[in-house]
């Protein structure tokens, strides 16, 4: 049987709900996945008017801001399943993914696709909290006394200095550790339930996970969080968002001190009622600030 190259489209689109960071998914044979379908040359001009073609089709969510993450061709990346949407069981299949944003949390029209908790699928990448104790009993004992890993382990889940952006090199720790799994083919076999997280098809996790790093380390050199709410906004509403995305809490009074000296966001007139009984100052983003080269500085509460 002849081999295709099949070029496939993978999104990441993300969306906010109370403050939570959210990610399109569609429940496929095998578990939720990223929405995904085929590039057509003869069809689609570009890579970007054939994703949004298709995340528009399939689930009627409009696609706002999108960029282009990686591209994703290991061998047996895709479940014999893939093939009904993407091609022949026989051809080899390339992704291309993308990262998505949504400022509103459109309902999708098809039953099988949902807005889902990206922390649900990387529980240890919110550190509100500090709850991962387990898992870090789990990885030292991986690691044990051989000094490469335990390298790695101090770089990838350090004691102190965490660096959110680095999503997509603890995943490949879990997973060289076994403690999450992948591709299908390797839930085949698999025992009992994932063991930090829910699992997801094909490579669809290894995506996510290279899409929150992205978007994380983007809001330190540009302020894309404001794609992600309503054109206004409190200053607690959007601190919270940018918690939610990092997954750390930020110091409050340092946080409102350099979006002022960093002249992110222009006050408006509006106030809302505030949850101590003072209302709250309502802001805008500052002209042209969504496409501002400079980002967001992000004090940390704690390490």
């Amino acid at each position: 049987m002849e081999r295709r190259l099949v070029i496939g489209l993978n999104v990441a689109l993300v969306t906010l709900i109370g403050g939570e960071p959210h990610v399109l998914c569609v429940r496929r044979p095998g578990g939720w996945g990223l929405p995904f379908g085929r590039f057509d040359p003869a069809e689609h001009r570009t890579f970007e008017l054939a994703l949004r073609d298709f995340v528009e089709r399939q689930t009627a969510v409009p696609l706002g801001y999108a960029e282009q993450l990686y591209t994703f061709g290991d061998r047996g990346r895709e479940a014999p399943r893939a093939s009904l949407v993407l091609g022949d069981e026989a051809d080899r299949i390339v992704s291309v993914g993308y990262l998505g944003l949504s400022p509103s949390a459109a309902e999708p029209n098809l039953e099988s696709a949902a807005w889902r908790p990206w922390y649900e699928f990387f529980p240890w990448e919110d550190r509100r909290g500090e709850k991962e104790d387990a898992l870090l009993a789990r990885l030292k004992a991986w690691a044990g006394a051989d000094e490469a890993r335990r390298k790695r382990l101090l770089a990838t889940f350090p004691r102190s200095s965490w660096d959110e952006a680095r999503a997509l090199e603890r995943y490949e720790l879990m997973y060289e550790a076994q403690l999450v799994t992948e591709a299908h083919r390797d839930r085949d076999g698999a025992d009992g339930p994932e063991l930090f997280g829910e699992a997801m098809i094909s490579d669809h996790r290894r995506i996510l996970a290279t899409a929150i790093g992205r978007l994380r380390g983007k809001l330190r050199y540009r302020p894309v969080v404001f794609e992600l709410l309503p054109t206004q906004f409190t200053l607690g509403k959007l601190q919270t968002a940018v918690e939610g995305i990092l997954g750390f809490e930020v110091h409050k009074q340092n946080f409102r001190r350099a979006l002022e000296a960093q002249k992110l966001v222009v006050k408006t007139s509006k106030t809302v009622k505030g949850t101590g009984g003072r209302p709250a100052a309502v802001y805008r983003p500052a002209a042209g600030q969504k496409k501002a080269a400079a980002g967001l500085t992000l004090p940390r509460l704690r390490s």
